[in-house]
């Protein structure tokens, strides 16, 4: 059996792989690997911000369409469920072409996403941009699935945790600056609501503001073209076999006899699913009279400040695991969300934004932690339990849609009971992970 590595999760054996590959990359001339990084990097940004726009769009869409909450937010269930739906397709394709062409092959899907969005605005039929949505989210699936070995395999082992958060952190600046960006074109010129008793008024009043869709979504696919031509040019190194066998079926339904496993992909399911959520809803609930009264443009600017406490607490973190227990931090996380959630729902005014944004701040080093933990003592069938848990990501999609159901009949405020629930199961993964079986036999 092979000693694993704590620091990194491989093998020594994997790890000398790493480098072997890498020294022969370097003597096919490919490109740099400091290019490579960067030219990865970006990918994860722009995923980013492309998710980080979603939880703008969704109090936009539903003004435009006159929604419920339950029918705004499959905005969210259609992008998330494409990541259930589209991973393990996704990675057979992946088998066949390449990772690099399946870079490419991400990029242009994820701009036709970008597209449809100009026929779904000047067409104002909401299933359109559901459609665009899902087309979107199948594409930066691709990217997923294809980016992450690339920046594993970009060095050391060693040094692969470090690579990862430093692509992670990038994806969080991009969900950071999403709100704020999207929030300044969707909201700042924000026209006064339809005359509902005019038809021609509640026409033109949809078409106007369906447009400003257009305008960031055709910037964003000219963006993703100019990535295509990119990464059809550059020369990246080829991924070592040990990272590209996907789960077959049998080897997923295998893996479910690791309780770790198993419980750790609830936990993923229900911290990805409790952070959309409370982004996604977080612009309608900073509007309540209840709450602040914020208008949509200044609501936007809270919802950075969300992301962007997950952005800090993520290089904050980074430092922290090396010295405190992970399922200790897992928990005390956990439980701080769970409070912060509680004062949210409880109180008004300041206290309640400034509490439900702090969330963000507990959820930085979760799904790293999560993720970690559910894998720990797998061995080689760490890959297999790792498209496991991408495949839990689906929890973006579902948690969102109970939380709207709950906002549509008791009201925003209490339907932040969703995400605390899903947090007090974090709390309890936190705290009893390590008492859980999840060795597996090499």
């Amino acid at each position: 059996m092979s000693q694993m590595l704590p620091e990194s999760g491989f093998s020594s054996s994997e790890m000398a792989k790493y480098d072997t590959d890498a020294r022969a990359g370097a003597a096919a001339g490919v490109a740099p690997r400091h290019i490579n990084l960067i030219a990865l990097t970006s990918l994860f940004l722009i995923w980013g911000f492309i998710t980080g726009l979603n939880d703008v769009l969704v109090p936009h869409l539903k003004n435009v369409f006159e929604l419920s909450y339950t029918k705004a937010v499959l905005v969210q269930f259609y992008f998330f469920a494409a990541y259930f739906l589209v991973s393990v397709p996704a990675g057979m394709l992946l088998r066949r072409v390449g990772y690099q062409l399946g870079l490419v092959l991400g990029l242009l899907v994820a701009c036709a996403g970008c597209l449809v969005f100009i026929p779904a605005a000047r067409l104002q039929i909401y299933e359109v941009f559901l459609l665009g949505l899902f087309v979107l989210a199948s594409g930066i699936t691709l990217l997923q699935v294809s980016a992450n070995p690339y920046v594993i395999g970009l060095g050391s082992a060693r040094t692969a945790p470090s690579r990862l958060n430093l692509t992670q952190a990038f994806n969080s600046l991009g969900t950071t600056l999403a709100p704020v960006i999207g929030g300044a074109v969707f909201f700042a010129g924000l026209t006064v609501a339809a005359d509902p008793d005019t038809a021609a008024s509640i026409i033109e009043f949809r078409a106007r503001e369906a447009a400003l869709v257009e305008t960031p979504y055709f910037w964003l696919s000219v963006l993703l073209l100019v990535m295509v031509a990119f990464f059809s040019w550059i020369r990246l190194p080829a991924v070592p076999e040990h990272q590209q066998g996907g789960a077959s079926g049998h080897d997923v339904f295998s893996l479910w006899r690791f309780p770790r496993l198993t419980l750790g992909a609830v936990g993923i399911f229900a911290y990805v699913g409790a952070e959309v959520a409370i982004g996604s809803f977080l612009v309608s609930f900073f509007g309540e009279p209840s709450v602040a009264r914020m208008a949509p443009f200044e609501a936007s600017k809270y919802v950075s400040y969300y992301w962007g406490g997950a952005m800090i607490g993520r290089f904050a973190g980074a430092f922290l695991l090396r010295c405190v227990s992970a399922g200790k931090t897992l928990a005390v996380c956990g439980l701080g969300s769970v409070v912060l959630i509680a004062v949210a729902m409880m109180t008004s005014g300041p206290i309640a934004v400034w509490s439900i944004v702090a969330v963000g701040l507990c959820n930085s080093i979760m799904f790293p932690t999560i993720f970690s933990l559910a894998l720990r003592g797998l061995g080689r069938h760490t890959s297999q339990g790792s498209g496991v848990l991408c495949m839990a990501i689906v929890g973006g999609a579902i948690i969102p849609l109970l939380q709207g159901v709950l906002a549509d009949s008791a009201g925003i405020q209490y339907s932040f009971l969703v995400p605390l629930v899903c947090y007090c199961y974090i709390v309890y993964y936190g705290a009893f992970s390590r008492t859980l079986r999840g060795s597996a036999v090499e």
